[in-house]
């Protein structure tokens, strides 16, 4: 009987699993160049490799997946982890303003310290490894200004916390758009798909510099994942329990702003997974978070592999940034989550 929960949670998990490895293979066999599942195969075993293949795989399509992927997990569950301190069904980094934060600290660090960092590098490495760190401060930053003005007689007040998530992530933005603008023609076009959300120009760099962020800071939000569930409860019952509510919020805070910034550093400003992606894991998996934290990275990761390839087949050879599909898809279900907390 015990067993229903996590057998539900297992299929769960499976079918989006399965849902993701459709999307992959559509999202590596089509493209401008297009390619059978047969030539796919051959190239990843090595069996008569083709120098065009290997080209378009490994160097192209494969690192951009993998970026996708990564983001979408880290996006889902930084989504979870604010949802679940904050107790409110509308938070997301992105409403939240802490997506803008990020990404302008990265936008400034482009703006000053890009050239340098690649010239001691050689290829950019050294850059690219940068951005995450830079984009961690800009996000602590933001959550910080929209915390300190969201406190009310004590309590964290929800109404405000939005409203000053609105106009944080606003003024960010301005700043973002304002640097940006002083850079030259070139560097101007990059930062502006950048900013609107695209992963077009991955590479193995940014999956490397990502991929410790994502792995160590989902992992220790999945071992406190079930303080989520207490912290539903009001703080003073939580004390009750032996639980140091103000530490436990401050570690999944910080965790989570360090998935926001790293994965904002390699796919700029991409909104709405973190809003979608736990409302409909609670749909699926229930409300324990033991539970939810794995399934929203799991749908996370399945939405942007999805929209990625929506965004770079749809208007073939030109291409979308992956954060406008991502935004068509989620502002209808933000209106609808609107509605539905009025109602």
């Amino acid at each position: 009987m015990h067993k229903g929960p996590y057998i539900r949670f297992i299929t769960m998990l499976s079918i989006f699993a399965g849902l993701t490895l459709i999307a992959f293979y559509f999202h590596i066999t089509n493209g401008v160049f297009d390619m059978t599942i047969l030539e796919v195969l051959k190239t990843f075993l090595r069996i008569d490799p083709n120098d065009k293949h290997d080209l378009v795989i490994f160097a192209f399509r494969l690192p951009r997946i993998v970026i996708a992927a990564l983001v979408g997990i880290g996006l889902g569950i930084a989504g979870t982890v604010i949802q679940g301190v904050t107790r409110n069904g509308l938070a997301d980094p992105g409403i939240l303003g802490i997506n803008a934060g990020a990404g302008a600290s990265i936008v400034i660090f482009m703006f000053f310290f890009q050239m340098t960092a690649t010239n001691i590098a050689g290829d950019g490495w050294y850059t690219i490894f940068l951005m995450p760190l830079f984009g961690f401060v800009g996000g602590a930053l933001a959550a910080s200004i929209i915390f300190i003005f969201s406190w009310k007689n004590g309590v964290l007040d929800m109404q405000r916390l939005i409203l000053t998530g609105i106009a944080i992530g606003s003024g960010f933005g301005a700043l973002s758009l304002y640097v940006s603008l002083k850079m030259n023609a070139s560097d101007y076009e990059m930062a502006a798909v950048w900013i609107s959300g695209s992963i077009y120009n991955a590479n193995w760099a940014f999956v490397l510099s990502i991929l410790p962020w994502v792995v160590i800071l989902s992992y220790v939000i999945y071992l406190k994942s079930h303080l989520l569930d207490y912290l539903q409860l009001e703080d003073a019952n939580v004390k009750s329990l032996g639980i140091s509510v103000e530490k436990e919020k401050s570690i999944l805070l910080l965790c989570s702003i360090g998935l926001v910034s790293a994965c904002v550093s390699v796919s700029g400003g991409i909104g709405f997974i973190g809003l979608m992606a736990p409302h409909i894991a609670k749909r699926l998996v229930g409300i324990k978070h033991r539970f939810v934290v794995p399934m929203s990275g799991a749908i996370g990761m399945f939405l942007l592999v999805i929209s990625d390839y929506i965004a770079k087949t749809v208007f073939e050879p030109s291409e979308l940034p992956v954060g406008i599909v991502v935004a068509i898809i989620g502002i209808p279900y933000f209106l609808y989550l609107l509605v539905k907390t009025k109602a």
